[in-house]
């Protein structure tokens, strides 16, 4: 730009937008380029066509934002959040000690463009000032020094701080400003994956909530895809991962159940802000197994990634992936209650329900002979009636009933689907909600029965809960459980105390047959030091096997140092070991005085040739592991059960060389390390891009 004489380039805009304000001073983030290249197209055209005034709608973000140009703000499309002020920015300017540049607003920038633009053409830069109205005077002492000073009254001199007065820099187009751009997001969605999260209204330890953390999850995976699947993004057979937050927390806590006010009646005084912490996370745990407050909370969980599901297929109705979901902490277990109650259905292309023709057909529920004959159960109408049975009393009774009648579990399940529709007509008639029948001494047994207003009614809903087995061996809440409106395809549990709370139910052992109706695949993932996470796959295989959990790759393809040099000390020392022994077992055979008694010396390293604690049924199986852990051979003959389908499912994180010194110290932390974990992320991805025959 030195020594330009009469040649006028016109600015290049970029369109940012502000963040909410930190330290009372606003974050101004660019849009991509991608997103900025078509907010700028569409701009101009509604320029020259003279639509100027008329409001246009841009997709932006990977189409969860809608930018209005007319009113310059950008909405949220799946979440609640406020507006975010949107700007055309050409010009901008930094103070010493601010960390980017601010961009002026546009009609500042139109004023600096035209002063520039007539400096360049006269060539005329002798300090050429611009005044504004607010006290802000910029001068341009070349195409390549600007600065900003503000003029301050003299009684306020002593007054204002010194930075302040200080002039800032001015700075023209984004060449000079050095800002990163984002990186934009493939247009194509591969797959959809909700996440729910845990208790409280924060999820890391820099208690963001949900919305950012999912952020920043889904920005790991663009990064991710960009560097582990570069050669099939390049081949365009892959697109990206959407990934959608899931909030309940807001609405258990919101006026509609006043739940918040209830608990602030009681609460003492004393250690106000611990108190406070406690009511608004710990309580969770208890609201979840609260006959009143449980169905509410699977209702919203429910609904919303049903609602979250609809809008995205409508801003992407060329979508053609899968949906999976993943919980954290207690949210993982809401997605396993709900998951297990799920009814299996047949599925389109897109893995979307279908309903059956037994499921779209009204039934009449006048006759009992009728009801049970059009629902494909007439096999059964002779023994049920010889046991004087009606709608009535088959609401009374448990499915433990109907199995020990020889009823086979299809028409068992059938038979509780009938008296679930009946119960949903005799409540929408009555409005009044009927218990579920349970056994009562697993758990304990909620048996009075309270109104059940639906979650649209804005008040909370309630139903009697109980504690029962199923035929698989689940205990779990018994609740009126809503439908999702699709099968997804994986469950990914983060930090999950989903055994903990299957062993407090009374479940000691998961039959092996046992899967999510809807659901193929599972995966439990854990950091080593996490305090609320528990394993699962024990409680499929038998308890004498000590089976480790799978250990997560390190996102940069290898093994953390520090736990190379842990294993190589076992392996060291366990050779070692093996060698004393070897050479003990030597030196007996040698010193030892011929018996016919005796059985013969065996070869140096069989098993006759081990001391007697070491014999083939009490030694290690693989060299380095302690008694009872199965070598990799016979690690891959050992069933885990059809909960991810014959294979795998706990999956432990590497810890870092710093956690490994002090496992207390990063217990928390641990816990709430999942959102920004790379090491997560990229299971996630290998593990959905698998299933598509895309491997890395």
């Amino acid at each position: 730009m030195e020594g330009v004489t009469g040649v006028y380039e016109p600015v290049q805009h970029h369109w940012f937008h502000c963040q909410n304000p930190v330290d009372c001073r606003s974050s101004w983030i660019p849009f991509s380029r991608e997103d900025s290249l078509r907010l700028e197209e569409t701009h101009k055209h509604g320029e020259t066509s003279g639509e100027g005034e008329v409001e246009v709608v841009v997709a932006t973000e990977g189409r969860r934002f809608d930018v209005r140009l007319k009113e310059r703000r950008c909405f949220a499309v799946y979440w609640e959040q406020p507006p975010l002020e949107v700007r055309r920015c050409s010009w901008f300017h930094k103070g010493d000690k601010d960390i980017s540049y601010t961009p002026y607003p546009e009609d500042t920038s139109l004023v600096l463009e035209e002063a520039y633009m007539m400096a360049v053409k006269l060539n005329d830069w002798k300090k050429k000032k611009i005044e504004f109205p607010t006290g802000e005077t910029v001068v341009l002492h070349s195409p390549t020094l600007m600065t900003q000073q503000q003029t301050i009254p003299l009684k306020d001199w002593i007054s204002l701080p010194s930075e302040q007065s200080q002039p800032r820099t001015v700075k023209r187009g984004l060449e000079g400003i050095r800002v990163e751009l984002p990186e934009g997001e493939p247009d194509q969605v591969d797959h959809l994956v909700f996440m729910v999260h845990g208790i409280g209204p924060t999820c890391d330890i820099q208690l963001r909530g949900v919305i950012q953390c999912v952020n920043d999850f889904r920005g790991a995976s663009l990064s991710l895809l960009s560097s582990h699947f570069k050669q099939s993004q390049d081949g365009t057979r892959m697109g990206r991962v959407e990934f959608l937050p899931v909030d309940w927390h807001r609405v258990l806590h919101g006026d509609a159940t006043g739940v918040d006010d209830d608990i602030q009646r009681i609460t003492l005084p004393s250690i106000s802000r611990l108190r406070q912490f406690s009511n608004s996370t710990v309580l969770d745990l208890f609201f979840y197994n609260s006959p009143t407050y449980c169905q509410t909370i699977i209702d919203t969980v429910a609904s919303e990634i049903n609602r979250l599901h609809q809008v995205f297929l409508q801003r992407h109705p060329q979508f053609t992936g899968a949906v999976s979901l993943a919980g954290h902490s207690l949210g993982s277990l809401i997605l396993f209650d709900l998951l297990t109650n799920q009814e299996r259905r047949n599925t389109d292309e897109n893995g979307s329900s279908v309903s059956s023709p037994s499921e779209a057909t009204p039934l009449d529920f006048e006759s009992f002979e009728d009801t049970l004959r059009n629902f494909g159960l007439g096999k059964y109408v002779q023994m049920l009636t010889k046991e004087q049975m009606d709608l009535e009393s088959l609401g009374l009774c448990s499915e433990t009933f109907f199995k020990d009648l020889g009823i086979p579990l299809g028409p068992r399940k059938k038979i509780m689907y009938l008296l679930k529709r009946w119960r949903g007509q005799q409540e929408s008639r009555t409005g009044t909600s009927h218990p579920v029948p349970g056994i009562p001494g697993i758990a304990g047994v909620y048996s009075h029965v309270q109104e059940h207003p639906t979650l649209l009614s804005g008040t909370p809903s309630t139903s009697p809960v109980d504690y029962k087995y199923f035929d698989v061996g689940i205990g779990q809440v018994s609740i009126v459980y809503p439908q999702l409106a699709f099968q997804p395809q994986a469950f990914f549990a983060l930090g999950s105390p989903i055994g903990m709370f299957l062993t407090v139910r009374g479940l000691k052992r998961i039959d092996p047959k046992y899967s999510l109706p809807t659901c193929k695949s599972f995966y439990n993932i854990f950091h080593p030091f996490d305090p609320v996470a528990c394993r699962i796959e024990p409680m499929v295989v038998f308890p004498e096997v000590d089976l480790p959990p799978i250990l997560i790759p390190h996102h940069k393809g290898r093994k953390r140092m520090h736990l190379e040099l842990k294993d190589s000390l076992k392996r060291v020392s366990s050779d070692l070991l093996l060698s004393i022994s070897t050479v003990r077992g030597v030196w007996q055979t040698l010193t030892m005085l011929p018996v016919n008694t005796l059985p013969l010396v065996a070869g140096v390293g069989t098993t006759a040739a081990l001391p007697p604690q070491e014999s083939e049924g009490e030694r290690p199986v693989c060299s380095g592991a302690p008694n009872g852990t199965v070598s990799p051979t016979e690690m891959r003959n050992i069933s885990v059960g059809m909960l991810n389908g014959g294979r795998r499912f706990d999956y432990v994180l590497q810890e870092k060389p710093l956690e490994s010194f002090n496992e207390y110290l990063f217990a928390i932390q641990s816990h709430l390390c999942y959102w920004d974990s790379e090491d997560t992320v990229l299971l996630l991805l290998r593990e959905i891009y698998e299933g598509k025959g895309i491997l890395l």
